[in-house]
């Protein structure tokens, strides 16, 4: 018979050597098995190299036990004396080498990236300011304890909403207690600031009124906005016959009219226009103050015409004509002509406006027309339509008798007197005031007495002097006047260790870039900004950027107490700003910004005052919807990010354009519609 060898086998057909393998493979497994689980036998160690997470060692059962292995060889018995009781190999086992670490992630916040280079395509998240969220009403949980020379600092859980009647707080103008203890109020004391006391603010978020919406955007709300925004009709009732505003279904409207101006705004412009031409508006003059505003209608229509108009009015019984101006997208603060300065430099407007403003210009030595010609530029104008101009009744005629009187002693010429509308011109020098006769009322202001500081300073009866320099009169027309630096800056007390007008330049190309960069990298172009807040406004730099990248919105520029007062350059730029005291709250209504600004801000600030106080105030001005931008450095950011998320804030961080070592970052922040 012939004998198979590999070469046999592998001419079999392949069943049967697939057959074969199986078998063999079974018998295998079968011995093996039965070998491993014999009576004795000690089983192996077993080693593994895998990698996961790191080279391992597994030990058999009967690791640390001892066998005679003698015996175990010859009989197949254990014998606990052939082994010693302890195993080099087996007691030291070496401990897994630590794993490689990770690489090292570079934290980018989205403006630029790992390299510190500006992102071009960054998409910003469509943010809804209609989205309610139900925050409840308790009360703050923990708060940051920063304030006036520091303190330790603990985590902030949650602001409460505040109660309903606090829809229209003003803190320091709803201030009850205060206005009760005053020991005279005939002068309009109570329309004054008085805030509340250290430790009496504002804790809880103001709520909005139910069923407020996104405001109307600009220019439509000029003309319309929100029954629901500002649910008071008392001065559409009040003010009906006069082609103020009305109730139109869910809407007020606001046909353009005024107590003198019955045909409307723009045809009250054309008037004053064409009776004296050189007012020019839109070139040479450029900021005005309306006083007594009513829903500021006249500063509504001259915005078209490239004049930015201050509109102000005390919280009255009209105590909603502010909340209507700046729900319509107009420049607006609530102050009164009382018995301290308003909070406006000296030469800060190029005309001042007064249509039946209920203010008696006489009074106490032409006290409140002395603070008219404090704040009105040399060479600016006067407007006033009032009942006296044009009424021949016995009492009127006196009341324009003295008003003659008082504006001939001020050096003011009647230029123009016409229907019910007369306008005075300030003189541009003080040749006037030096030839006046000895002895003449008001006298001149001391010299020592500075006209540009108006935080809590009381009226003077005095003529404020020009500089004789000329500086505040001879401004550029606008535009040009946005760009050149003015006069007056020179005068700023500040410490400069190069040229002012090199800062001044400096700042105005590090804004232009900023506000770029935003709005390639953020897509600004897509906010609906109307009505803006810098914060700590320097030369107004900020606001200029805004205006040079075709931003159709407003900014009131806020200089704060504790730095230089820059204030008159920012009106010799033309442009709108104000004195304020960040320890203090704001005068305007809950709800009347859009964008609020702030850079360097708190890293000054918290020296003096709670910037949890300064963040409650921040949000109780800001519109539902509305956005916060604060640039300082990464301590303050982390704490005012903790804040934020307590008011109920979407916030986020972002690098500068310096990249992630800069030591200074960028809160970015969205206020949500918050319901009980």
């Amino acid at each position: 018979m012939k004998s198979f060898n590999s070469v046999d086998l592998f001419k079999l057909p392949t069943l049967l050597r697939i057959s074969a393998f199986l078998f063999v493979s079974l018998a295998c497994f079968y011995l093996g098995k039965r070998w491993s689980e014999s009576d004795g036998y000690q089983q192996r160690v077993f080693f593994t190299s895998r990698q996961i997470p790191a080279p391992s060692v597994s030990l058999s059962p009967n690791y640390n036990r001892t066998f005679d292995l003698s015996s175990l060889i010859q009989n197949g018995t254990v014998s606990s004396q052939a082994i010693p009781s302890s195993s080099p190999i087996l007691d030291t086992v070496l401990p897994p080498p630590p794993p490689p670490p990770p690489p090292v992630a570079v934290e980018t916040f989205g403006v630029v990236d790992e390299n510190g280079v500006m992102a071009e395509e960054f998409e910003v998240g469509e943010f809804d300011p209609d989205v309610v969220e139900n925050w409840g009403n308790g009360n703050v949980t923990e708060a940051v304890d920063g304030g006036r020379g520091g303190g330790a600092r603990v985590r902030v859980k949650k602001f409460g909403l505040c109660q309903a009647g606090m829809r229209e707080y003003i803190p320091c103008l709803d201030n009850v207690e205060a206005i009760k203890r005053l020991n005279s109020t005939k002068n309009g004391e109570k329309f004054e600031r008085h805030c509340p006391g250290n430790g009496q603010g504002l804790s809880c978020l103001v709520p909005a009124p139910k069923g407020y919406r996104t405001p109307i955007p600009w220019p439509r709300s000029r003309d319309e906005v929100w029954f629901s925004n500002v649910p008071h009709a008392q001065l559409a009732e009040y003010k009906g016959g006069q082609n103020w505003v009305f109730v139109d279904k869910n809407k007020f409207k606001f046909p353009g009219g005024g107590t003198q101006f019955i045909h409307g705004a723009d045809q009250y412009l054309d008037q004053i226009a064409k009776m004296v031409p050189d007012i020019a508006f839109g070139q040479r003059t450029r900021v005005v103050l309306d006083a007594g505003c009513g829903v500021a209608s006249f500063g509504a229509y001259l915005l078209s015409r490239n004049v930015l108009t201050m509109s102000v009015a005390p919280k009255d019984v009209h105590e909603n004509q502010i909340q209507f101006a700046l729900e319509r997208g107009v420049p607006a603060m609530a102050a009164a002509f009382a018995t301290r300065r308003l909070l406006y430099p000296s030469q800060a407007f190029d005309l001042i406006h007064c249509s039946r403003c209920r203010i008696n210009w006489t009074r106490d030595d032409g006290i409140l027309l002395l603070e008219v010609n404090r704040m009105l530029r040399g060479g600016g104008y006067f407007a006033w339509a009032a009942q006296p101009v044009y009424k021949h009744e016995l009492l009127l005629e006196e009341q324009w008798d003295e008003m003659v009187n008082l504006t001939t002693r001020l050096c003011w010429k009647l230029v123009k007197k016409e229907g019910y509308i007369a306008i005075w011109q300030k003189p541009f020098n003080n040749s006037c005031y030096l030839s006046r006769e000895n002895g003449t009322q008001p006298p001149l202001c001391d010299p020592d007495d500075d006209p540009d500081n108006v935080w809590y300073v009381n009226l003077k009866a005095c003529i404020t002097p020009l500089p004789e320099d000329g500086s505040g009169t001879n401004v550029s027309t606008w535009p040009a006047r946005l760009q050149n630096p003015p006069d007056r800056l020179q005068r700023i007390q500040m410490d400069a260790y190069i040229s002012r007008k090199e800062l001044f330049k400096a700042e105005s190309k590090y804004w232009n870039e900023i506000i770029e960069s935003y709005v390639r990298a953020l897509h600004w172009k897509k906010f609906k900004l109307r009505n803006v807040m810098d914060m700590r406004a320097g030369f107004g730099g900020f606001a200029a950027a805004l205006h040079d990248n075709h931003f159709d919105c407003w900014v009131l520029n806020v200089v704060p107490v504790s730095g230089p007062n820059t204030l008159p350059v920012i009106y010799d730029r033309g442009l709108l700003g104000v004195m304020h005291d960040w320890c203090e709250p704001f005068d305007t209504y809950p709800r009347t910004y859009d964008f609020l600004h702030a850079a360097g801000l708190f890293s000054v600030e918290q020296k003096r005052c709670n910037i949890s106080s300064i963040m409650l105030e921040m949000d109780r001005i800001l519109r539902p919807g509305g956005r916060v931008y604060v640039r300082d450095s990464i301590a303050v950011i982390d704490e005012l990010k903790e804040i934020g998320s307590a008011m109920g804030w979407q916030v986020s961080v972002r690098e500068t354009a310096e990249g992630p070592h800069a030591s200074y970052r960028i809160l970015t922040c969205d206020k949500r519609l918050l319901r009980a």
